[in-house]
């Protein structure tokens, strides 16, 4: 990390701050900037007992007093590799480094003049980072703790042994009670921003979370909907199948060219909507089958072209590109068929007439872009990309390619971004790291 990085860090400038983290790593970011604290107040305590003994020729008990920075530096060092290393940290461990601070604040002041050393302010610091930082239960017992530690030191310390023409020649009291002033001031803005950052964070995460089990349960709900559905069209289905079958039999109608080339049709549409019911009964909600199919990327992307082609009549250009700069072994997994065919469906129906798509890889990540010359996506499309039944199509049920899409596209570990081109048209960037996809 550079200097200027650390600086806007440190300050809560970082953009990327906020953006949503679990609980736990919120947690341990927070942790992460109490060791910074702490390593501020090594240097502080340091300067400061130097200042006063040397500068001042206040004699200080420097033995004593030294043992604080000490032992926070110790529990730094000890304990900086141990936070970088996990992934969560949790209130207790958070009130537990609080606590070490505070029972160093409480030494340093019982060796310098206890409650009245101006510097004494500083357990209101401490405070208000247990209000931030921790539950209410975690910080209403921080406070009880910090007030008898301020209770004690009324009544136990030692006191300083000031110069007899302190206070005429150096207000040493309130220059003293200035100091710790803005040190509080500037610590305060600093470091609470940063964790106001981390708690918000921490609750976007939660609402993130929450939004995708209540997306995953209405994808469940559709689900148990389509298999139903499925099921019951099965019958009706193979009754057209027959009467189909009957009619192209009969002489009277054999004898129309019209009408036996209408039968042959809606034969096949028959048997292609058949095909689609015994897909979802067979599929029974799983994105991916018991024995699936290795196919390389280029191969796989062709394949879904050729279908969709197949069935839309060449409704409108598509023009596929070489995966680059490799082209991947994978497996051809049926949702992601589905969902891409979607994408084709979405752009014809919005009225493209001609759709790119491409396929690259950067290291492991494979990034699949679909960019069509239609009218593009409204802002409302964009703002709530990947929610249900957002769609300017105008009909029942409309909306669910694009929701479908991007919650097949994270179950998988990648994401979804759309956005409208300079030169007109749509593009839909699909990313998803190359593992999920890997032949086991």
């Amino acid at each position: 990390m550079s200097a200027v990085s650390f600086a806007r860090s440190l300050l809560g400038l970082d953009d990327r701050a906020e953006a949503p983290v679990s609980p736990g790593a919120a947690g341990r970011r927070n942790m992460l900037l109490l060791i910074q604290l702490r390593w501020l107040a090594v240097i502080g305590q340091v300067v400061t007992i130097a200042v006063v003994h040397w500068g001042l020729k206040i004699p200080l008990p420097l033995g004593m007093l030294l043992l604080a920075p000490t032992g926070l530096a110790v529990m730094n060092l000890a304990s900086a590799p141990v936070t970088l290393r996990r992934h969560s940290v949790t209130d207790p461990e958070l009130i537990l480094a609080l606590f070490v601070d505070v029972a160093a604040l409480t030494w340093l002041l019982f060796f310098s003049g206890g409650t009245s050393n101006p510097f004494a302010a500083l357990y209101l610091m401490q405070i208000v980072l247990a209000a931030v930082l921790l539950r209410p239960p975690y910080a209403w017992g921080f406070v009880l703790v910090t007030s008898a530690c301020l209770a004690w030191l009324a009544v136990w310390h030692q006191p300083l042994l000031l110069p007899p023409d302190t206070d005429a020649h150096m207000g040493l009291i309130q220059a003293g009670a200035l100091v710790n002033f803005i040190l509080i001031a500037v610590l305060l803005v600093a470091f609470v921003t940063r964790t106001t950052q981390n708690v918000r964070a921490r609750d976007a995460y939660l609402a993130d979370a929450r939004q995708q089990a209540a997306e995953q349960d209405h994808i469940v709900r559709m689900g148990l909907l389509a298999s139903g559905a499925a099921h019951e069209l099965g019958t009706p289905l193979a009754s057209l199948s027959v009467i189909l079958s009957d009619w192209k039999r009969m002489p009277e109608l054999k004898a129309n060219a019209d009408l036996t080339s209408d039968i042959a049709e809606m034969q096949a549409e028959v048997e292609r909507c058949k095909t689609i019911v015994t897909g979802i009964l067979m599929s029974a909600g799983e994105a991916r089958g018991e024995a699936p199919t290795i196919a390389t990327l280029g191969g796989f992307l062709s394949e879904i072209v050729a279908e969709w082609r197949e069935k839309s009549n060449d409704a409108i250009a598509v023009v596929l590109k070489d995966p680059a700069p490799r082209d991947p072994r994978i497996i051809a997994d049926p949702a992601l068929k589905q969902v891409f065919s979607a994408l084709l469906d979405n752009a014809h129906e919005a009225g493209a007439e001609r759709m790119v798509v491409s396929a690259t890889l950067d290291d492991d990540l494979l990034a699949v872009e679909f960019n069509d010359d239609g009218p593009g996506f409204t802002p409302d499309i964009l703002e709530r990309l990947g929610q249900p039944y957002q769609s300017t199509k105008g009909r029942a049920g409309a909306g669910l390619g694009l929701f479908l899409l991007v919650n097949v596209m994270r179950k998988l570990g990648g994401g979804v971004a759309a956005r409208n081109r300079r030169d007109g048209g749509a593009c839909v960037r699909l990313t998803l790291p190359l593992e999920a996809l890997a032949p086991k």
